[in-house]
């Protein structure tokens, strides 16, 4: 039997202007890193996220390791980080020799919860690691306000920004914002990644923009977006010759890529209503579903958040489900070329992690354990959602 085509949890989508830009490119001979298109690029990011200043970079991992590094975090140091990410929000940590501290998460958005966060801030001050997870495993650590605050927008919803930006003020921690899958999303009317001293971007190929790979460092302070753009061409001096007094980083975007970005940020506008459009279908399509008795949950938006719904969750327990649990339709969904995901598993449980730092709740565990991510892809198509209905009637029936 023939296999259907595959539908993707968040394939690329390209509206097509991105061959007029990489055209461009090859015509003007501008193939290597800098150029015209990494300008624009710039600043298209500039005028729709509204911060002031923007590097682009070959990665959001990049984007946050420079933040990191103009931080000047070292050994000895902690960063605070939300547990509930992808490991590239934490990765760079380890790369500056530091010391993570994981946040759990809050159940209205599943981003850092600002209490847990005040606690850990206060903790570290005084010294009482021992009331954090983990404790006994670092004491070499001395008393000690953390270094910097990585907050995550986890798949579109913004965290609590008002909470977190006033500990952070507070305190006068710096905080960065990873926003790699908020692009679109507003708190308040004002954009994710705007908040922080440096905000972080991804366009990866399963983000809403998307450039095959590739980041970006937005700030509304210069010398951040300076440095970073310095150090991001190997920190050259400005010599004839080559010379260099700090060590830097090949992490540049080309100009190639730029072009792809640019013709993707004529469409963003279009990818948001799409991705929050697949949101209201999968809502429709749960709601009939709860009322043959089962309980689905997907996460609504709080007052005042506007979600980019990069990716539609849902989350369920199976005592409420006939025993229906995330594996179960996952595998089943599988099973008929439907590609889906578990939600994030947590940082601080992570076998890289383990003996972290860490302040925890098990609210992020059981989204771990609860949680599945449904294909979101802009592109898909009224037969895709048939298909994707028709495969999970199957299961709840």
């Amino acid at each position: 039997m023939t296999q259907l085509p595959r539908i993707w949890l968040s394939p690329p989508h390209m509206c097509g202007r991105e061959q007029e830009f990489i055209r461009n490119a090859f015509e003007t001979n501008w193939i290597a890193p800098m150029g015209p298109n990494v300008t624009g690029f710039e600043q298209d990011l500039i005028d729709y996220t509204g911060v002031k200043h923007a590097v682009v970079l070959n990665s959001g991992t990049a984007a946050i390791h420079l933040s990191l590094v103009m931080l000047n975090i070292k050994k000895g140091d902690i960063v605070i980080c939300q547990s509930l990410t992808f490991s590239a929000s934490a990765n760079p940590i380890i790369y500056q020799c530091a010391t993570p501290l994981f946040i759990d998460s809050e159940p209205d958005t599943w981003n850092m919860d600002p209490e847990l966060l005040e606690n850990a801030i206060i903790a570290c001050q005084e010294g009482n690691f021992h009331k954090l997870g983990n404790g006994s495993k670092h004491k070499h650590l001395k008393p000690q306000k953390p270094k910097a605050i990585i907050v995550v927008h986890l798949y579109g919803m913004p965290a609590k920004m008002d909470e977190i930006t006033k500990i952070a003020d507070k305190y006068d921690i710096p905080l960065i914002e990873d926003a790699a899958e908020a692009l679109g999303s507003r708190y308040n009317e004002k954009t994710c990644g705007s908040f922080g001293k440096m905000g972080i971007l991804s366009f990866n190929g399963n983000k809403i923009v998307n450039t095959s790979g590739g980041g970006a460092l937005i700030s509304d302070e210069e010398e951040y977006t300076l440095k970073a753009r310095f150090l991001a061409t190997q920190a050259r001096d400005n010599a004839p010759h080559y010379e260099h007094s700090n060590i830097g980083y090949n992490y540049r975007m080309s100009n190639v890529v730029a072009a792809i970005g640019r013709g993707q940020m004529t469409v963003i506008n279009d990818r948001v209503e799409a991705r929050r459009k697949n949101f209201e279908r999968y809502r429709d399509y749960f709601t009939k579903v709860n009322k043959r008795g089962y309980e689905i949950n997907l996460l609504d938006e709080p007052q005042g958040f506007f979600s980019n719904r990069w990716l539609t969750t849902i989350t369920f327990e199976p005592e409420k489900n006939n025993n229906i649990d995330r594996e179960k339709v996952r595998i089943h969904l599988e099973a008929n070329n439907i590609e889906s995901r578990p939600l994030w598993k947590p940082m601080h449980a992570q076998p890289v992690f383990s003996d972290s730092l860490r302040v925890v709740n098990d609210v992020s565990e059981k989204l771990f354990d609860t949680g599945l991510c449904m294909p979101s892809g802009s592109n898909l198509s009224d037969e895709d959602f048939e298909r994707i209905f028709n495969t999970l009637d199957q299961i709840f029936t």
